[in-house]
């Protein structure tokens, strides 16, 4: 007799957001982004440290939840602001990128629009970081940033944003 294979849904699928694996499913959306400066001639952008569920201090790209009715523009510019003390204002959508993780008791699926913003004012702090998620802000030269951050995607989105700022061939 032919073993029967079963196809696991994709991770956008309705049975996956229905709950198929036991646990129901939270849609989050949050949104943030590279915001880039010009300091000494050298392009720079403001990445935050925060904690990981293990409690490892890591390095990534300012972002955070929607409120309210703003847009995820909007809300990029809020989230930059409060998690570096830096304002700017957006110059273009660069990615979306989607992820899934697990709580205790449900799954997430969590959605993040990253812009690309230009600095407009304000000085490096967390200070303004309603949540303090935020432990550390820092300046970090454009060429050397994917170095600095833990996630893949986000160095994605910076290789992404360095093709349009300076282009690379």
């Amino acid at each position: 007799m032919p073993t029967r294979r079963t196809r696991r849904p994709r991770a956008g699928s309705l049975a996956r957001r229905a709950g198929v694996y036991g646990l129901p499913v939270i849609d989050e959306t949050s949104a943030g982004g590279l915001i880039i400066d010009v300091q000494d001639g050298r392009a720079v952008t403001a990445v935050i440290a925060r904690r990981n569920r293990g409690g490892r201090l890591e390095w990534c790209l300012p972002k955070g939840h929607l409120e309210g009715a703003e847009t995820a523009e909007q809300a990029a510019v809020r989230e930059i602001a409060e998690e570096t003390g830096i304002t700017g204002r957006v110059l273009r959508h660069l990615a979306t990128i989607d992820y899934w993780f697990a709580g205790d008791d449900h799954r997430v699926h969590k959605v993040v629009h990253h812009f690309l913003l230009e600095a407009t004012g304000g000085d490096l702090t967390t200070e303004n970081d309603p949540d303090h998620e935020a432990e550390d802000v820092a300046w970090v030269d454009l060429e050397d940033v994917s170095r600095r951050l833990a996630y893949p995607n986000e160095r994605r989105i910076v290789a992404a944003a360095r093709e349009i700022l300076v282009g690379d061939g």
